[in-house]
Parts: structure tokens; sequence; C-alpha cells
């Protein structure tokens, strides 16, 4: 039934609640059969589920490991050894493949891929076909010298020759970590020179917007600048015909044919993919996640929070370089078909990107909050220029979403589908807070808390509140939190990113308000990491790049989305003496940080000020300066006596009544 939604909308109000068939249908509901027939548990509220799943953790764990019927090829000695974090240890004994698991469910009756390239039309990969290339890439790769733990870089679009080459590394037990080609050169180097790879797979290029972006000199970059590279496969992604282009120790994508798929039993905890943080306090964070952690609570969300079955095709947009890749293809694993969708969304019209629903078959449609909202403001009404009637679900994540645009959705895309939200993170590749179709959807908030996410808000002394806003934190242990952060030996940069401010419980970087029903809102970040375009990014790889400039010696970048516009970033840059901020000076500020690191990296606006307000220790004030921007007094903001230049502040309370002025 759906609630209506015409007239103003206020956060909480009823949008949309599943008819009973569909509630019935639910894995959740068949979850807790499960429960009721083989453990003897029954829940007459999701929250009592909830509630059990987070206070019996072993008992919640255990019981997942059997409803999915995970394989094993030696038996677990014990679900969790310690609740401590870090530290917690699950499932030791077990060894198992994470890809082993996707190829559980190939079937002729569905295909495992459906892609598409902009400007092209849609393909399929079936099942047996990806079996094939997946066997003879890691044939390949085994030939080439790679074994259990080696790393295996990419830097690919999303196309189907990605999920093929982190499948076959994943079947080797070789460690998996991607970037996305529309990273520039030093982004990516960050990154993958951490992990010191053997091998890289890339592209010759990619589409987006119209254009083709050749990324051969980038790839010819990194081959110098990755000196543990041993050899590198080329995609012909753009020009089939032009072989290796002069790369060294290169030989063209064509897994062989005729090899047996085959897969490495590793430990639990052996690393499967290594992801990246934004890089907001230094050089982004290696994240390291398990095989079995990934499995098992990907299994949860995908399976119960999704709702994802067999029959589905799943969509998110999203490039290589975001968790929600992962996500996508680890639908593979209920044996859904995973779409991949390389090029812009917004081409050649701003609601283009729904077009691909009828084309592709899609079922659940994933998306961000500022695709939402740029469709939302240019007027776009999707459900009345495309057929949506196969579409069940949308979800979206990456920012806050204003309650009158989850109206919006049901008005101007489709008033049957269940419109959830999700929020958790690169760091647990998962979410904390989503939603399930028993529930009712209410505009601006998330449905419930995630099953084995012992989540809360916390107030500033450390206690949990109810319908107050607080931080974001995780009190329990969960399989997906990182085995360990990249070159962090002693495990010191770990808990400092994560436990530092409240010891043995994760601390996420979020506001959150936990209603009495147990739904969730979320408020965006309570740090400095920054949010584009449905992807976090860290301001420190923004400074390194802007700062190396000669007429920059100091800069600032802060998130001012509360001013009106979802995702608005501005840079606030020192200049040398006798500099001025001209047209000429931000063009050049723009490209450096489009073609070092990104299009998303790029500011809305950029200011010139005199100081930039730092600690006593030296340390850029940047959630004190964006609170002083949006409204908050100084005093109230940051405590004086902590700066080493507290008249700095001036310039941006200043800036910040100017601003506001022009809040749209």
């Amino acid at each position: 039934m759906r609630a209506a939604a015409d007239g103003p909308v206020t956060e909480g109000q009823l949008l949309w609640e599943a008819p009973p068939e569909r509630k019935r249908a639910s894995n959740l509901v068949r979850y807790q059969r499960w429960l009721e027939t083989e453990r003897g548990l029954r829940f007459e509220t999701y929250e009592q589920l909830w509630r059990w799943s987070v206070e019996e953790l072993e008992a919640f764990w255990a019981s997942v490991w059997d409803f999915f019927r995970i394989e094993s090829h030696t038996p677990y000695r014990t679900v969790l050894e310690g609740r401590s974090m870090p530290g917690a240890r699950w499932f030791p004994g077990a060894e198992l493949n994470f890809a082993e698991h996707v190829f559980r469910h190939a079937s002729a009756a569905r295909p495992a891929l459906v892609h598409k390239r902009e400007g092209s039309p849609v393909g399929e990969v079936s099942w047996a076909e990806l079996g094939r290339q997946v066997a003879g890439l890691a044939a390949q790769l085994r030939r080439m010298g790679v074994r259990r733990g080696d790393r295996v870089a990419a830097y690919l679009p999303n196309i189907p020759e990605a999920v093929v080459a982190f499948l076959a590394c994943a079947s080797l037990g070789a460690v998996w970590s991607c970037c996305s080609q529309d990273f520039g050169r030093r982004s990516v180097v960050d990154r993958l020179r951490q992990i010191e790879p053997r091998v890289l797979v890339t592209a010759d290029g990619y589409r987006y917007g119209g254009r083709a972006f050749d990324r051969i000199p980038v790839v010819r970059e990194l081959q110098e600048a990755l000196p543990s590279l041993e050899r590198t496969l080329l995609v012909a992604n753009l020009d089939p015909g032009r072989g290796t282009r002069g790369l060294r120790d290169a030989q063209p994508w064509d897994p062989p044919g005729g090899e047996r798929l085959e897969f490495e039993p590793v430990p639990f905890d052996h690393p499967l993919w290594v992801l990246y943080s934004s890089g907001t306090t230094g050089a982004p964070k290696g994240i390291v996640h398990g095989h079995g952690g990934i499995l098992l609570d990907l299994l949860v969300a995908l399976g119960i929070h999704f709702d994802l079955k067999p029959k589905d095709r799943f969509f998110w947009f999203t490039t290589t370089g975001w968790v929600m890749w992962n996500i996508v293809v680890s639908s593979l694993l209920l044996g859904c078909t995973a779409v991949l969708y390389d090029g812009s969304p917004g081409h050649p019209e701003v609601d283009s990107l729904w077009g691909l629903v009828p084309e592709a078959g899609i079922t659940f449609f994933g998306t961000s909050a500022g695709y939402i909202g740029a469709c939302a403001k240019a007027g776009a009404e999707p459900g009345r220029h495309f057929d949506l009637r196969g579409l069940h679900s949308i979800c979206y994540t990456g920012s806050p979403l204003a309650p009158e645009l989850w109206a919006w959705s049901y008005r101007h895309v489709a008033d049957h589908v269940w419109f959830s939200a999700v929020s958790g993170g690169t760091d647990v590749c998962g979410p904390f807070v989503g939603g399930v179709p028993t529930l009712p959807v209410r505009a601006g908030r998330f449905q419930c808390r995630c099953l084995g996410a012992s989540v809360e808000a916390f107030d500033e002394t450390g206690r949990p509140v109810v319908d107050e806003v607080g931080e974001l934190v995780v009190t329990r242990p969960m399989p997906s939190m990182p085995l360990f952060l990249w070159n962090d030996a002693s495990g010191e940069r770990y808990r400092e990113s994560y436990f530092a401010l409240y010891p043995g419980v994760w601390r996420h970087g979020d506001w959150i308000k936990i209603t009495p029903e147990g739904e969730a809102v979320i408020y965006g970040r309570s740090d400095a990491t920054l949010n584009r375009m449905g992807v976090r990014i860290g301001s420190a790889e923004i400074y390194r790049v802007v700062e190396d400039l000669p007429e920059v010696v100091d800069s600032l970048v802060v998130d001012l989305t509360a001013l009106g516009r979802e995702g608005f970033m501005s840079l606030f840059v020192v200049l040398r003496e006798g500099v001025q901020l001209d047209a000429a000076l931000e063009e050049r500020i723009r490209i450096a940080l489009r073609r070092d690191l990104s299009p998303r990296h790029v500011p809305d606006a950029v200011f010139a000020v005199p100081e930039i307000p730092r600690t006593l220790n030296q340390k850029k004030l940047e959630v004190p300066v964006r609170r002083i921007l949006l409204g908050t007094p100084p005093g109230q903001a940051v405590d004086r006596d902590a700066m080493s230049n507290p008249e700095s502040l001036r310039a941006f309370v200043e800036l910040g009544e100017r601003l506001r002025g022009r809040r749209p």
C-alpha cells in the first residue's frame, strides 16, 4: 500500500508499506521461520530480532552460517574468540573461498552479468562464460607466478573484465585491489604503491559524457611508479586494434580456454581485497577485509536487508573505485544477475540512467542521494519517460537525502517500489543501518539498524541516547570489520582511526539519531571526510595537489552541503605574496585536481583567505571551520586557547555570513 505523498513532506511521514504478499515472500520472513523451526526462536518484531542479533552475537552469526549453507573445507572451532575491538577473531579453523561461493549459483537460466558501456548496446555474460574466463585468467596468473597472498592491482572501468579479474584473483587466494580510471596518477599511486602488486590489470581507457578518455599515458606512469610490478594485462576497452600500446612487460587481455575452475581454500580471515579510505588525514589507508567476514556480512546485507533473490537483476551506479562496486559483484553470491554500467549517469539527459531499467531488466536500482537530487532539480520525470514496471526496489546511499526527495521518488519515479536507504561504508564494506521490506517507509529515515550491527548514538560523554543526535558508534564486533590496515604492523593506525575517541567502541564519523521505534536518521559526517557524488573523498589528497602549485601556500577544504546544495564543496587557499585569485588561477587549480585526482575532487567554489586556522600542533581545523561557516559562533566551535592562530577565524566568520546570505 502507498500513503499519500502529495503536499509538504516532513521527516518521519509515512510514504509506503509493502503489500502482505511481498512481506510473506521476503527473505527476512523466511529467515525468521527458519529460526523458529531450526533454533526454537520466535520474534514478534524486527526490533526484537535485531536486539537478539547484537546481544547473542555467536548464536546469530552461527545461524547465518547455517541458513546460507556456508561451505567450509574444514570446520570452525568456535564462532568468536573474544569480543574485544579491535582483536575479535571470527570462525577460527574454517577454510573457505569467497569465489567458490559465487559459483555455487551458476545457472543456465539467467546470465551472471548484464553490462553496458556508454554509447553501446547492452550485453550479457553467461555463468558458463564467466566461469570459463575466471578459470582461464586464474591459470594465466598462476603461470605468472601469482600465489596465495600476492597482490593483484587493477586500474579499470566498470566492465565485465574487472569482475573476471577479481574472481580469478580471489579463487587463487591472492589479494585484489582496484582503482577507477577516473582517478589520476597521484591518487592511484598513493593507493597501489602501498601494497606492492606483482600484476596490474588495466584498460586503455573509458568513455564518459560522450567523450573517450585515453589512459595509456597514466598506465605508463603507473608502471614506472610501482617498482614491484612484474606484468601488465591490458584490456582493449577503447581501441581493440592497438595491441599493448608499447607498454613494457604487457600482454593483451585474452584468458585461455579449457582450464578447470579451481578454488584455493584459505582461512576465514585470509585477505580478500584492499579498499582505501578517503585520505583525510594522510595517505589513504589500505583497509583489508577477509574472505569469510565479507562473505557472511554481505549475505546478510544483500540477502536480508536488500531482499535479493536469484531472479533479481541488481544494479548500483558506481565506479570500480567505490565500495558499491564490490557490493554489486557480491550479489552473485545469491545467484543474482549483476548489472554493470560504465559511463555518465546524466548523458545525454540527466535522467538517462533510469532508461537502463527496462533496457537491462533491472529489478533493484541503486543510486546516490546526489543523483536523485540532480534529477529532481532538473524537473525530470523518469516514471513518465521510461517503463519502470519491472522495478521493485530503489535504494540510495552516499549522503543524507531530504525528506521531500524521498516523496519525489514516489511521485516522479515509481509509486509501487520499496524505496530505502543504507549507510555504512568502505571501512566495513556494508551497511550499519538500512531497511527491510517488512517495515514501513518513512521520509528521511532508515528503516532499521542492520542485523548483527550494534549501532548506537553516543553523546559527548560516551553514553547511548535515543531521539537525540549523537556519534554513530558500533559497540560490538562485526565479521566484516577490517582485519588490519596495510603497513600498520603495530595496529596503531587502526586503533587511532576507529577506537581513539571511545576505547573499545568503533566510532564511524557520522552524526546519527536513533528513534524510539528503532529507525535512524543520518545527518552527515562528524569528521572531516567529504562526500562527492556519493563517494567519500579525503581532504589530504586535495591538499597535496593544491599546495604543489607555486601560487598556493596553504589550503583548506570543507563540505557545505547544509547551505542548500548536496555535496557542495568549498576550497580556501592562502596565496603567496603578490598573487591574486583570478579566473586563470582558479582554472589551474581545477585542472590540477581533475588531472591528478578525479572530477569529484574539483571544488564548487574557491576563496582566498589570509590564513588557515590551525591547532597548536599545526593540524588544520576542518570541522570547526565548517561549523563556523554554517553559523556556529566561534567560541562554541573551537577552543581558541588550543589554536596557534585564533585571529584566522575572523575571515571565516565574515565569509560564512556572506555564504549563508546566498543560501538557495
